[in-house]
């Protein structure tokens, strides 16, 4: 009985899928985005970064159902580390650009699920230890279009180990992003 009822739920959900932009079209997004950057890691404390980020990003269009978008944008990333013993409290800044490549599923008319692989190019730090300057990171996100405008929720989980002088802590990103772009066809 579940198997069945998960199908006929599939098959109204195909029925009743829709995208913003008809297949084979290439949209661009210009994009502003509120990050809450953190670093997690094994006996780690700290707390978010708040910053921004802003780029754009191309989407084609593939069938009603399906899309795949690449972007580049400029991150603000890192956290505030809190009580440290030698140093007190401070923020860890690093500033990456981002190229996420997403792959786009929408479900219901103007609405996106999203996921795919982000690489991550260190820009710029305050460190005295050296990072890496090359991150791996998957984003998930949900998305939602309203006459042009994209709201945007993302979550870039990180795979990348970013010191390797830090064993201890196996410290990686974890940044949530809230965006608003506005696609325009080309």
């Amino acid at each position: 009985m579940k198997k069945i009822v998960l199908m006929a739920v599939m098959a109204l959900a195909s029925m009743s899928a829709f995208a913003q932009a008809a297949p084979g079209t290439f949209t661009l997004q210009p994009k502003m985005s509120f990050n809450v950057a953190d670093m997690s890691g094994k006996n780690w404390i700290s707390d978010p970064r708040l910053g921004v980020a802003a780029g754009v990003e191309g989407e084609y269009q593939i069938t009603d159902m399906f899309s795949m978008s690449l972007g580049a944008m400029y991150s603000m990333q890192g956290c505030k580390v809190l009580d440290d013993y030698d140093y007190g409290d401070y923020t860890i800044k690093m500033d990456y650009i981002n190229v996420p490549l997403l792959a786009n599923v929408y479900f219901v008319r103007n609405l996106a699920v999203k996921t795919g692989v982000q690489f991550g190019f260190l820009v710029n730090d305050n460190l005295s230890d050296v990072p890496k300057k090359f991150d791996v990171s998957i984003p998930i996100g949900v998305s939602y279009e309203y006459r042009g405008f994209v709201f945007d929720l993302r979550y870039n989980w990180g795979l990348t180990d970013l010191f390797d002088d830090y064993d201890y802590a196996d410290l990686k990103n974890s940044v949530f992003q809230f965006s608003l772009g506005y696609k325009f066809a080309l």
